[in-house]
């Protein structure tokens, strides 16, 4: 049930993740937004369990590589945002879609308003102007171990 709503409301989408499966099962390569290709089929990739595997994995990549692309810009945007406005915070931590940052309490708001200026930004850099939104939950925090 909820593929057919996803294929009903997002049937672009779907279809884009669809053809890159049956490319993978093919043997063909994938790429990312941004154009990063997905390793090559290797012999054997041509028997049936190991091509659906591949369409599995190529489906994946596509989504994987393009979110791992917006990290990457919004990681840019919000280092050159930091750096012009001579803030302190500093970047501790990333990994896929998350960041950690450190900074004075007096400044954490500056900083969060930055990260998630730098999230609208790289979607738009990344995709230009489109109804799609890269939602980015900003929290403010006295630890690390601490969640809000």
């Amino acid at each position: 049930m909820l593929l057919a709503t996803l294929r009903r409301r997002f049937l672009a989408a779907v279809g884009y993740v669809e053809d890159a499966a049956r490319a993978g099962e093919e043997g063909r390569l994938v790429r990312s937004h941004l154009g990063r290709t997905c390793p090559p089929a290797r012999p054997g990739h041509e028997q049936p369990a190991a091509a659906r595997a591949r369409g599995r994995f190529t489906r994946n990549f596509v989504v994987q590589a393009t979110a791992a692309e917006w990290a990457l810009v919004l990681l840019a945007e919000l280092r050159y945002a930091l750096r012009t406005a001579g803030s302190p915070a500093q970047l501790v931590f990333f990994q896929h879609d998350e960041v950690l940052l450190h900074c004075p309490a007096e400044v954490a708001g500056d900083t969060a308003a930055a990260v998630q200026e730098a999230a609208d930004t790289a979607g738009r850099r990344l995709f230009g102007a489109s109804p799609v939104r890269f939602p980015m939950q900003v929290r403010v925090v006295d630890g690390y171990d601490e969640k809000q």
